[in-house]
């Protein structure tokens, strides 16, 4: 199938090719209607426009892409809000692109940096291990922001990530609640075949029983099912559904998203269990709304703020090659709250 054009695009419209162009560029000189008209069939027909050509005729394009794996997630938006603050600060301009949970985020980027002049991307979210041929590809400084996993030695100075140790944070929460009594605990994660975070976490989760020498009933083991956005209250909430259906006991349950375990939280309720009475709840990331959820949840919060305001700081360095890459871990916090409480049975 030949590319589209924008002089497809025009005559689709039936108007000039400059009509066109300044619809993309939301000039001034067109009216509203002829401008819905033409975004509408741009949609339709899947049409890119070339903002390369574009940006070619500006003597410093100074724009930063951020790719979101996993937008739902209110986690983000912390860190989208500080990320853009630091980037419109440092004179830059920011392109957000939401990457779906199924996409490779480097095969986007490396669209991306076809379609727009870009002089750095930050990825949030997504995988932690890519394969070596794509990242080489990668024309511009990159970093990858709240994705755990050290890159490899020969790795290390292609790119930088900043995040907390997944493996370790985990298997600090499964500690914790092996420490209040429990044995029997169901953990809400995805797909182990997922080169994520929620693989990292569900390692440290198996640490965590390893060290205490005691036996993981796999049964226990939930993985989601839904690849579309894995970490949503909904799929919290349908995985613990049958994780009751499935009659197997368990007096604690953690999620490897807050999101999660506050879906679960309500599968729970429905089911007439008690919360921390009947079975207790955690989390992992320290969204906002888990301090005001009730019963308040107890989680691994990372600080999202300052991972990410130094993931800007890194990125603009290393562009303006005033350092090299670096791979920064961050510590997290174990926050305990009402959601959890010592086993009973």
């Amino acid at each position: 199938m030949a590319e589209i054009t924008i002089k497809d695009i025009a005559e689709k419209c039936g108007v000039g090719i400059g009509t066109v162009s300044r619809a993309i560029n939301n000039h001034p000189n067109i009216n509203s209607e002829t401008r819905e008209r033409v975004l509408a069939v741009i949609k339709e027909m899947g049409y890119i426009p070339n903002n390369s050509a574009r940006n070619l005729k500006r003597t410093d394009a100074k724009c930063i892409a951020v790719l979101i794996k996993g937008i739902i997630n209110p986690f983000f938006s912390t860190a989208v809000q500080t990320i853009e603050a630091g980037i419109q600060k440092a004179g830059y301009s920011m392109v957000m692109q939401h990457v779906e949970a199924y996409e490779n985020e480097v095969e986007v980027a490396l669209q991306l940096i076809k379609e727009k002049r870009l002089r750095g991307i930050i990825f949030l979210g997504g995988a932690f291990v890519h394969d070596k041929k794509m990242l080489d590809m990668m024309s511009v400084p990159f970093i990858f922001s709240t994705i755990g996993g050290a890159a490899n030695e020969d790795r290390k100075q292609t790119y930088s990530n900043v995040s907390v140790d997944d493996r370790a944070e985990s298997k600090k929460m499964v500690r914790y609640l092996l420490e209040l009594g429990h044995r029997d605990i169901a953990i809400l994660t995805e797909d182990v075949s997922a080169s994520s975070v929620g693989q990292l976490r569900l390692e440290g989760y198996w640490e965590a029983f390893t060290e205490k020498e005691i036996a993981v009933n796999e049964k226990l083991i939930w993985k989601i099912d839904d690849k579309e956005e894995p970490y949503s209250m909904e799929n919290g909430y349908a995985a613990t559904k049958k994780l009751l259906e499935s009659g197997e006991k368990f007096t604690a349950l953690f999620a490897i998203s807050d999101f999660l375990a506050i879906g679960a939280c309500r599968a729970l309720r429905e089911a007439g269990l008690k919360i921390p009475e009947d079975v207790s709840v955690a989390g992992f990331d320290g969204i906002a709304f888990g301090e005001y959820f009730n019963p308040q949840l107890t989680t691994i919060r990372q600080p999202i703020e300052e991972m990410s305001e130094k993931t800007v700081q890194l990125l603009l360095d290393v562009i303006e090659e005033k350092c090299g890459h670096e791979h920064l871990v961050f510590p997290a916090r174990l926050t305990i709250r009402e959601s959890t409480a010592p086993c009973n049975k």
